[in-house]
């Protein structure tokens, strides 16, 4: 070999150079759309016992899981939903959060805290609908009747 050939360097085989921690997942090319399997796998089935049983079926960071699917579609939301269930304490609880204290949990942002808010406000216009439209107790005798 000749001095003029300029040699480079090959990437390296496993991550990035000075990033040993680092796991990089090759995958076939156009699959960076899709998540992988079994993300896609275990999100269809949460979806189908929902479906199957309701919410009575499922745990709460299951139910919260759900609702964080939308908000972040190719990502595990199962240690998400875990950690706003440590801070807040329960499902109620995370959905009734103010944003800022849900911005302070590691990974969530805007497009999460934007989904729990139309879920809690969802909820809220529920229990009111239901609740205006039964009929009013007048009356001690009335309230026996019921």
């Amino acid at each position: 070999m000749t001095a003029n050939h300029a040699f480079q360097e090959a990437p390296p085989l496993f991550g990035l150079a000075g990033a040993e921690d680092d796991c990089i997942a090759v995958r076939p090319r156009g699959a960076r759309d899709r998540p992988p399997s079994y993300i896609a796998d275990h999100r269809a089935r949460l979806r189908d016992r929902f479906m199957q049983g309701g919410a009575a079926a499922m745990p709460d960071y299951e139910l919260l899981e759900l609702i964080l699917f939308r908000a972040v579609p190719r990502q595990d939301m199962k240690p998400l939903a875990r950690r706003l269930l440590d801070r807040f304490g329960d499902f109620n609880r995370v959905l009734t959060a103010e944003p800022g204290q849900l911005l302070q949990v590691d990974g969530v942002g805007q497009a999460i805290v934007a989904e729990l808010k139309i879920v809690e406000a969802s909820a809220q216009r529920l229990a009111r609908s239901r609740v205006m439209n039964r009929p009013v107790l007048t009356s001690w005798d009335a309230l026996l009747d019921y």
